[in-house]
């Protein structure tokens, strides 16, 4: 199943923008964490329904720290978890902050949600450019990166 048939399905099943892009992201490292999938919940909507900042943008984010974020006490942060997200607000910015006037949740889609149709290509693309940070950045998209 192509990615953006999964990101479909996983819609279809409740799922919303940044659950799916941590689940793609948990199923590209062979890995499941229910927990993890029950706290992005908290950024859907633009985080919790409030309309504020996009939960693609948020969840592509947070994917980010999955691979380059301090996991455990002798862990440390990856020195470009911050660039990359830095790089990944610059491109969100560009390409969907000017496009629809804002980064916010409500502006991108709609005081009534009437253009929820963009949700989909905005998660899509915001998951392939964190896929491309990681890579540019020497991540292995499989597998734990310890």
């Amino acid at each position: 199943m192509d990615e953006m048939m999964r990101m479909l399905a996983l819609q279809q099943q409740g799922y919303c923008c940044s659950q799916i892009l941590l689940m793609l992201g948990l199923e590209m490292r062979g890995e499941e964490n229910p927990g993890l999938v029950r706290a992005m919940r908290a950024l859907c909507g633009g985080v919790g329904g409030t309309g504020d900042l996009c939960g693609a943008l948020t969840g592509g984010a947070c994917l980010l720290g999955l691979y380059a974020g301090k996991g455990l006490p002798t862990d440390e942060d990856d020195f470009s978890l911050d660039l990359m997200v830095a790089d990944l607000v610059e491109w969100f910015k560009t390409e969907y902050g000017e496009a629809y006037g804002s980064m916010r949740c409500v502006e991108i889609i709609g005081e009534s949600g009437e253009h929820q149709d963009r949700c989909p290509m905005i998660v899509a693309q915001t998951y392939q450019k964190v896929k491309e940070l990681l890579v540019e950045n020497g991540f292995e998209l499989t597998g734990e990166n310890l």
